[in-house]
């Protein structure tokens, strides 16, 4: 198995933690996520499905690398971008934070298979008050894992762009 297809194996394990993490500390811990979380949430899982597809092909093109870089990155940009516009909101002075909207579960309750996926976009915390762990707000912790996946994926797609299984 090569580098580049190590990685997406790994960025799937990632994502599995991280998805665990935010179900722990909702479930477990007590925490009630935003519309903003859950949409992160949503997005942490998508990069773990689009990294375990990719991970099935053997990687053994350039082509194929970067086309599975730019799949795995185009959700995680979309995470970071939702995560750095919580941690906007959060920085707003009390009061003058925008709603963030009705929740997940109002949306979409009306869908087919709801019951299925119902606690995965269950949650009606507001967006503008920040959860911490170990000091830390959840949006930043966001977008250090979606950072990092981003460098990760590019990074090793540069130092196996010349490799051929």
């Amino acid at each position: 198995m090569n580098l580049f297809r190590s990685t997406l194996w790994g960025i799937v394990a990632m994502s599995a933690a991280s998805a665990c993490g935010s179900f722990i500390l909702q479930y477990m811990v007590g925490m009630n996520p935003c519309v903003l979380c859950i949409v992160q949430r949503l997005m942490v899982l998508a990069v773990g499905i689009v990294a375990l597809l990719t991970a099935f092909n053997r990687q053994l093109s350039v082509t194929t690398r970067t086309i599975s870089a730019l799949l795995v990155s185009i959700p995680a940009l979309y995470g970071m971008g939702v995560a750095i516009y919580q941690i906007w909101i959060q920085s707003l002075p009390a009061g003058t934070a925008p709603a963030c909207g009705a929740p997940w579960t109002f949306r979409l309750r009306d869908w087919p298979l709801f019951e299925w996926y119902e606690p995965i976009v269950r949650g009606f915390g507001n967006c503008a008050e920040p959860d911490y762990v170990f000091g830390v707000t959840l949006p930043v912790w966001s977008v250090l894992y979606f950072g990092f996946v981003i460098l990760l994926v590019w990074f090793m797609w540069f130092k196996s762009r010349h490799d051929r299984d």
